[in-house]
């Protein structure tokens, strides 16, 4: 046995003990929890445990081949899965069993420095997982990734697809408080006060640009390309808990998906460069006189964008059947 699989077999091992052991009563989890929520979080713990465990399976490998871009034989490609699993898994167990914007209204509000502290182990996560100064040299790591050097229009397109992704959210925000309003000014406030420290330039620069590469490099540059677009979208959306289940974490899907098409069609140094845009965006917002001229750019960078498309799908048509 590997030591890739070694490794993947004892994180689901550890991870189902810690789920058995608090079901026997061992007071592993939080102890403001009810019994209820303790159960349904052991019981989350285990069966992730068990569906992680499958992908050391190299018959389910197979299957699974089927549907997203891995090498059934790869035993990296087989550790990604399974601690993607236990890592989806797990984040899903937390957001439907227990009340996050409750946790996260608890906990301490985010400093730069918590910033980044949390960010920083995406990157490293990324460049470790595709073996940087292993199995692979840093430019060789950086290709892996997706950070090359864009296209002339790739800027345009990251910055056109900003706007749109802005305008998504300004319309999901006013959804949601037509529609569900209490939990709408729940989430507002959650969101106000994990953030609300960052609400300086520093921190507003910060919080677009931290995520906005670590995130990019670890989700759409080094997940993407081995468990699809839609598995990382969902991977992607489970670890922005300060939403609960609300239409913010639908808008979040959303967005992640249009991230992973950037990704898919252009590289991640352009889908970096949207993410750390619309982050910003969001932070500094739109309004009053600058709306028209905004929307005047948007148009003209959707304009740069096409003409930059039809420009490459001219150069480079598709082969003929």
């Amino acid at each position: 046995m590997g030591a890739t699989a070694v490794l993947g077999s004892f994180a689901v091992g550890l991870l189902a003990l810690f789920g058995i052991a608090d079901l026997a009563g061992l007071p592993l989890l939080s102890a403001s929890l009810s019994q209820q929520a303790r159960f349904a979080l052991d019981a989350g713990t285990v069966v992730t445990a068990a569906a992680a465990a499958g992908f050391l399976l190299k018959p389910i490998r197979k299957d699974v081949a089927a549907f997203v871009p891995i090498d059934p034989d790869n035993p990296v490609h087989a550790l990604a899965l399974v601690l993607t699993v236990m890592l989806l898994g797990l984040q899903i167990t937390s957001i439907v069993f227990t009340d996050v914007l409750a946790s996260n209204n608890a906990q301490p509000s985010l400093t730069v420095a918590d910033l980044v502290e949390d960010e920083l182990p995406f990157l490293l996560a990324a460049v470790i997982g595709v073996g940087v100064f292993i199995r692979r040299s840093g430019s060789a790591t950086a290709s892996r990734l997706g950070l090359v050097r864009p296209a002339w229009w790739h800027i345009p397109l990251a910055l056109a697809c900003t706007g749109a992704f802005y305008g998504l959210g300004q319309g999901s925000d006013v959804l949601s408080h037509m529609w569900t309003p209490d939990l709408a000014r729940q989430v507002d406030r959650t969101t106000q006060h994990v953030f609300g420290h960052l609400n300086t330039p520093l921190g507003i620069a910060a919080l677009a640009v931290v995520p906005g590469i670590c995130e990019e490099i670890l989700f759409r540059g080094a997940l993407q390309p081995r468990i699809g677009l839609i598995a990382t979208a969902l991977l992607f959306t489970s670890i922005h808990t300060e939403y609960g289940l609300s239409f913010d974490t639908l808008t979040v899907f959303v967005l992640a998906l249009g991230l992973g098409l950037i990704r898919k069609y252009t590289n991640t140094t352009t889908s970096c460069t949207c993410h750390v845009s619309y982050n910003l965006l969001a932070g500094i917002g739109i309004g009053g006189a600058i709306l028209g001229a905004s929307i005047a750019a948007e148009a003209a960078l959707i304009a740069i964008s096409a003409y930059g498309i039809w420009s490459e799908v001219k150069r480079n048509p598709a082969p003929q059947p």
